[in-house]
């Protein structure tokens, strides 16, 4: 095989996950995120790459946004939003992350593989994404030819990033007018 050969296979398999996704958890999450005050964003692992990815350009649609974690990272409040990328949604650090959030009045959303997850169970708005894990505990799996969690890993940063094309229509944000938000001192 060759390697633009193994590309071509990954995306049509993303091109066929993408068709199991649920577009009431997306709306429900986008909805979310409108709401919010200020918006937490955590992830481990190579989910938490994909995370930090969409806490990037939610600060360039204007948001107020953290990640979990980072020291300039503010007090949570009733009226926040806790968003957590988690495959299996069982993650030990981040199941805590969601009680506490879940203890102070923050609300809660997850993607996931498993809406039936202890994180599933504490969150207000889902999104289920299609994937492949060891980790999972009898959530509904699709096949795989890419190691581990890489189908969703994957499909989640690629979900992020058409979040924030609804969130962009929605909130009247171009890329002119997001440009201006964009790291300068980098």
């Amino acid at each position: 095989m060759s390697v633009t050969k193994n590309l071509s296979l990954i995306l049509a398999e993303l091109t066929t996950n993408q068709s199991c996704i649920n577009e009431e958890g997306l709306q429900e999450l986008v909805t979310e995120i409108l709401r919010a005050n200020h918006v937490f964003l955590a992830g481990a692992g190579r989910s938490g790459v994909a995370i930090r990815a969409f806490a990037n350009r939610l600060m360039h649609l204007g948001k107020s946004v953290s990640l979990v974690g980072d020291i300039s990272s503010p007090h949570s409040r009733p009226g926040d939003l806790l968003i957590v990328g988690s495959g299996s949604g069982e993650t030990e650090s981040l199941v805590a992350l969601a009680r506490k959030a879940h203890r102070g009045g923050v609300r809660t959303g997850l993607i996931t593989m498993d809406d039936t997850s202890t994180i599933g169970h504490l969150a207000d708005a889902v999104v289920v994404l299609p994937g492949v894990s060891p980790k999972l505990r009898g959530a509904a799996q699709v096949t795989s030819i890419q190691p581990m969690g890489s189908a969703f890993e994957q499909i989640s940063f690629l979900t992020y990033d058409a979040i924030i094309l609804e969130l962009m229509q929605r909130m009247g944000e171009t890329t002119d007018t997001m440009f201006p938000r964009h790291a300068d001192l980098e």
